[in-house]
């Protein structure tokens, strides 16, 4: 039987859109990085399809959102992704995992696009995108046609192009993951002390070598053995982040916080005296006094003790030197606290 000519173009087009995808997913599926990731991945579905206007929407309680927000040096990325509520998400989207395509009043799909984008929208395609089996947001395509996302067209192709990118992205997601906890302290996320003991070695030789200042603060929480053995290790744990929660939320851009181990934490300071280290700490206690933990009825006020170290020091000659002042002084203002 002959095959009538419309479907045999119909069928052409179908091999050349999935061509598309086929080069779009060899292009992004050796990108282990979600900036490069998005970036050629919108590049490549505008460029292969001369799409008016892509960009991705992003669940804000997904699993990538915070380090998509951490990406400031994208200019495609910043003006490209659009963040969301997952409520609103799914309500827009009906909860579906089908594409959704509109060519009709459309301004309930604004809170899908960017808020700097001035999009002159005709039709819109919208592709759910899954991290794990879990919806964490959707690649949208819009022109200015009205036609090009019509209603009732096949969504299969897009369907198709939704779970190479799912699956791409995993891919993506478990390589971040693993670099994160290289350089992170996986309770916290602050750094490691691997990490933060080469930082401190290059602001040392800095601070040396430029005679600038550098201060160095060991701390620890005090009576966290008696909040374990209390209150149990889920709390002492939570107890952990409140504390770096404060440390990180009140220190300066320059500054580098870190995990050493267990309840003890570093604070590298750059061109900071020690008066200035004083007032960080005390802001830190005013902090911690201010806000208790509080967990499963339980409050705690979080109280730590320190040790301050300085590279102008006439008997510190070294990072490590530096370090090891520090943390004597620490276990001094422990030992002095015990004893009053």
């Amino acid at each position: 039987m002959e095959i009538p000519g419309s479907l045999l173009k119909r069928l052409k087009e179908n091999e050349q859109i999935a061509q598309k995808f086929n080069e779009i997913e060899i292009s992004i599926l050796t990108i282990l990085n979600f900036q490069d990731f998005l970036e050629r991945l919108l590049f490549e579905i505008s460029d292969k399809f001369s799409i008016d206007y892509i960009w991705i929407s992003i669940i804000e309680e997904s699993a990538i959102a915070k380090q998509l927000h951490d990406i400031q040096d994208s200019e495609l990325l910043r003006t490209s992704t659009a963040f969301i509520a997952k409520e609103k998400f799914l309500s827009v989207t009906k909860n579906s995992l089908s594409p959704l395509l509109a060519n009709e009043n459309l301004d309930f799909l604004h809170p899908l696009v960017p808020e700097i984008s001035t999009y002159d929208m005709g039709s819109i395609a919208i592709a759910p995108i899954t991290l794990d089996g879990t919806v964490i947001g959707s690649i949208n395509q819009a022109d200015k046609d009205k036609n090009r996302f019509e209603p009732g067209i096949d969504t299969s192709l897009l369907e198709q192009l939704a779970l190479k990118v799912s699956l791409c992205l995993s891919n993506v997601t478990a390589h971040e993951q693993l670099k994160f906890l290289a350089f992170h302290d996986p309770l916290t996320g602050l750094l490691n002390r691997r990490v933060m003991e080469r930082i401190l070695e290059r602001e040392f030789q800095r601070a040396k070598r430029y005679q600038m200042e550098l201060t160095l603060l060991f701390m620890d929480l005090d009576d966290f053995k008696a909040i374990n053995d209390t209150f149990g290790h889920d709390i002492g744990d939570l107890a952990l982040c409140h504390f770096s929660d404060s440390l990180r939320g009140l220190k300066r851009d320059s500054d580098i916080v870190a995990r050493f181990a267990g309840d003890e934490f570093v604070v590298i300071l750059p061109s900071t005296s020690k008066a200035q280290a004083e007032h960080y700490v005390n802001r830190v206690k005013t902090d911690l006094d201010s806000t208790p933990l509080t967990a499963t009825d339980t409050s705690i006020v979080v109280k730590l003790s320190h040790g301050i170290s300085s590279a102008s020091e006439k008997n510190i000659h070294s990072s490590k030197a530096l370090l090891k002042e520090a943390d004597k002084r620490l276990f001094q203002a422990k030992k002095n606290k015990n004893t009053t």
